[in-house]
């Protein structure tokens, strides 16, 4: 597609890509001898700017990185730019990304289905900090890739009389060049190409000097497809240079290494020895080609450019690391096992994993102070939260060392057992196990290991984008009006008109019922005196679904809301918003709230946090909570206009994540906590009556679940538990809790006692099914067996080469299933799809899946089903 939309651009280039500079200094148009490109320069030249080497390194040192930046920033003030600062690397505003991958991403907002951008300012100019993660490799390597980085975000909507367009645009970039820089005009070199969005599309020209790309000019003016699009309305300059590519350049320095991280390279370096000759000799070449080539063209032995090149690579993706953790863990991102923390998680073992390599008397945390400290001038905050990145630190790097106490144990288990690039993955996914330390331990055991290059590309890929689900819906929508929403409003009783009958839903064009969403149960009550068991809201459409329905098109009904349900609910609503202010004020400012549930019985809160919470957190946690019940502070509801509310409050009121209004609903708690939410809501704190922090569990690697429960609940809660006392006490006597321990001990002691009576009986059911063993499938029932029986015998049986899918036939059927590595089958998909036929539900991971299913008279017929599919 890309290349088809190239050749349509490129053959009316005087439309789209000569500009009037063009004529003004005389660039002319010129294609590539190499490669084809078109490109426009002064000079004649038979290459486009990729295909020559850098001619800008030469050592010296002139602005710093920083002070780059200022310059930058204010030329384009002065040329009726307004700036604005970074927004954060973490992106919660905007829904399918993890992290702010370019400048346009801190403007750009969902809005129906469709993107659109909102600027604060027109045009603009962002110093944003962007990661990116799709070239860890090469990070260190090769002078210029990173995974963090400033894009210097040049951006303008034009509508024919506000903003510019490609002509100013590409004169600003130019004099940015010329006049502030004094760039010699035929060292510029401006290159065709285009860009694709996913709703979106335009023409580009990437701006050069001296082989080194600075800049792209994307001029958005399409919207839609390239088979189908329409020219927009507002078209959208979007030219976003490389500050650190800016800094190079202007300085000559071997890699952008050397500049963009001011003093903190320069410790670094001390802690290493190389030949600082022969690296600048390697840099020049190090962006284009391997590094046998390059070892080839210096005349020097491969062995000896790698025992000189190697430290310093190390140091280098060191620092880009070490400020890529800094940047992401201030703005709430945590490493973990889970969605964009595994990259941060990625970055951080390979960083460790050079400090260990080389033997460096460093620490990340001991960096990142460095970074911040030097940072200071142009992004202050980062030392704010230096005490938790520290902590964070320490704690990733514990768990890094426990895994690396493993790795023997672990390779010595597979070390005659071919090593493929999928276990490589499967050992990093499920032990924490990085390549690096299965190929050190594999090579002391006589065994080499070849780490694919693209490793931690491919690592990296799998947890970048969020991944959406999609809502299915049955209800005809079509024509309908949005449904009038009445339930932020104190009424509890509505007449309203039915536009729409399906089965059992029917829709109303006003409604006070609230329907499910942002983890909130729906309302329950009557319509006409029908029990109302379901809302849902499908867009701006409220359907409600009754228990039977016996109503008509255009009928006036009569709608009743259970109010003491109602009022529950909003009282476990506005308590994990007290609950999330409480913890973040305890736990750090990396707390996000990641997911909630609110229902009529208690409410839950998961929140982002490194690790579980101990006794003495919670207590605080619940302290700080009913302090500010008893403060009756007031809680105020009003609706803004998205851009105002950001600028106003910032990007923490996005804590359920994006959300795709033009004006957005702000629920404040003066002086405590601010949050963009849907949900109906107390008038003060006082009403919350009292929480109760029921249960923490760390549900998933880098997520905490707080379950509450607040006023009406919470009073039944105590009256349950003190019940529970009483009967106690009956039976034990007075001292409830010494007797409690005895009873704990004991069960204890049982547990353990049933844990090996488990293990024996699997040990022996094993020895007859391994006879049922065929093509290294095993598929079968279990008479009287539980999930921790069947997993038992599965632990016994399970080799690398093979599938075991059981069924435990009890009260219920459990389903557990393992695929080894080199079955190559997803074991996760099908224990979900057999949970499903037989009326239950399970999943899992490619190599292990459970599950439970209820149908068993379904039981039979699908074994025979899955072995004809397996075996």
């Amino acid at each position: 597609m890309k290349d088809k939309l190239r050749i349509r651009f490129s053959e009316n280039y005087e439309k789209y890509y000569k500009v009037r500079l063009f004529d003004e200094v005389g660039f002319k148009r010129r294609e590539c001898k190499f490669c084809g490109k078109f490109f426009w320069s002064l000079s004649e030249r038979e290459n486009c700017p990729e295909c020559q080497q850098y001619e800008f390194i030469n050592g010296k040192k002139k602005i710093d990185y920083i002070d780059v930046w200022k310059t930058i920033e204010k030329f384009f003030i002065k040329n009726g730019h307004t700036p604005i600062k970074t927004y954060p690397v973490v992106c919660r505003w905007f829904p399918g990304l993890y992290f702010t991958v370019a400048s346009i991403v801190a403007f750009q907002r969902s809005v129906a289905g469709k993107t659109v951008f909102e600027m604060p300012a027109n045009p603009l100019i962002i110093p944003q900090v962007c990661l990116r993660f799709n070239d860890i490799p090469n990070v260190g390597v090769t002078g210029r890739h990173l995974t963090n980085f400033i894009m210097i975000g040049q951006h303008s909507i034009y509508d024919g009389k506000n903003g510019y367009w490609k002509d100013d645009c590409i004169d600003y970039d130019y004099r940015l060049l010329t006049e502030v820089f004094k760039i010699k005009p035929e060292e510029i070199v401006w290159l065709e190409d285009i860009w694709v969005g996913p709703s979106a599309f335009g023409y580009s020209l990437e701006y050069y000097v001296k082989g080194l790309e600075l800049g792209n000019a994307v001029f958005t003016e399409f919207v839609g497809t390239p088979d189908n699009y329409e020219i927009m309305n507002e078209k959208v300059i979007d030219m976003g240079a490389g500050l650190e590519r800016f800094a190079w350049l202007l300085n000559g320095t071997p890699t952008c290494y050397d500049v963009i991280f001011g003093d903190v390279i320069k410790k670094l370096k001390k802690k290493i020895k190389y030949d600082h000759n022969l690296f600048l000799e390697y840099a020049k070449l190090a962006g284009n080609t391997d590094k046998e080539k390059i070892a080839s063209i210096i005349g020097i032995d491969i062995e000896e450019l790698n025992k000189n090149v190697a430290p310093l690579e190390a140091v280098y993706a060191i620092a880009d690391h070490s400020k890529t953790l800094l940047y992401a863990i201030t703005d709430g991102g945590l490493p973990s096992n889970v969605g964009g923390g595994y990259n941060l998680r990625v970055i951080l073992r390979r960083a460790l994993g050079f400090i260990d390599e080389f033997g460096l008397d460093i620490s990340l945390s001991d960096v990142c102070k460095w970074h911040a400290k030097y940072l200071k001038r142009l992004d202050p905050r980062l030392t704010e939260s230096l005490s938790e990145v520290d902590e964070i630190l320490k704690v990733e790097e514990e768990r890094y060392k426990r895994t690396k106490s493993r790795v023997r144990d672990i390779v010595e288990k597979i070390i005659n057992t071919e090593i493929t690039e999928e276990k490589l993955i499967q050992l990093y996914e499920s032990e924490g196990v990085t390549p690096e330390l299965v190929k050190e331990e594999a090579e002391k055991l006589g065994k080499n290991i070849i780490i694919p290059k693209d490793f931690y590309v491919k690592i990296s890929e799998r947890h970048m984008q969020e991944k959406e689900e999609e809502r299915r819906i049955n209800i005809n929508l079509a024509g309908l009006e949005p449904t009038e929403l009445l339930y932020y409003t104190d009424k509890m009783e509505f007449d309203a008109k039915v536009v729409r009958i399906s089965d059992d839903w029917v829709i109303l064009d006003k409604t006070c019922f609230y329907p499910e969403s942002g983890g909130q149960d729906h309302d329950i009550g009557t319509i006409n005196n029908i029990p109302v068991i379901d809302v849902q809201k499908f867009g701006s459409i409220v359907a409600h679904k009754l228990e039977k329905n016996n109503l008509k098109e255009n009928q006036i009904v009569h709608g009743v809301i259970d109010k003491k349900r109602r009022f529950q609910l909003m009282q476990h609503h506005t308590s994990i918003h007290i609950i999330n202010g409480s913890a973040r004020k305890i736990l750090g400012n990396h707390v996000w709230q990641a997911g909630s549930g609110k229902t009529e019985e208690r409410a839950h809160l998961d929140i982002t946090h490194y690790q579980a919470l101990s006794e003495k957190e919670i207590e605080k946690i619940e302290n700080l909570a009913n302090k500010i019940i008893k403060k009756k502070l007031p809680v105020k509801k009003y609706v803004l206009p998205r851009q105002v509310a950001e600028k106003k409050y910032s990007m923490r009121i996005y804590q359920g994540g994006a959300i795709p209004e033009k004006e957005l609903r702000i629920i404040e708690i003066p002086g405590f906590d601010v949050e963009a939410c849907g949900g109906t809501h107390l008038n003060n704190t006082g009403e919350a009556g009292k929480i109760i922090i029921l249960s923490t569990e760390r549900i998933q690697d880098g997520i905490v679940r707080i379950t509450i429960a607040s006023g009406n609940a919470a009073e039944r809660y105590e009256e349950e538990k003190a019940k529970i006392v009483e009967e106690c006490e009956k039976i034990v006597g007075k001292n409830v809790i010494l007797e409690a321990k005895k009873l704990f001990n004991r069960w204890k002691k049982l547990k353990k006692k049933l844990e090996k009576n488990i293990e024996k009986v699997a040990a022996s059911e094993s020895k007859k099914l391994e006879a049922k063993i065929v093509n290294n499938v095993l598929i079968e029932k279990i008479e009287n067996a539980d999930m921790k029986k069947i997993q038992s015998i599965t632990k016994v049986l399970s080799t690398q080469d093979r599938i075991i899918l059981l069924f435990g036939i009890s009260d219920k059927i459990y389903v557990f299933g393992y695929a080894g590595p080199e079955t190559n089958l997803d074991i996760g998909k099908i224990v979900s799809k057999a949970c499903t036929e037989l009326g239950g539900k399970g999943g899992g991971t490619k190599t292990l899946g459970q599950g439970i299913g209820f149908k068993k008279d379904l039981l039979d017929s699908l074994i025979k089903k899955l072995r004809d599919e397996l075996i």
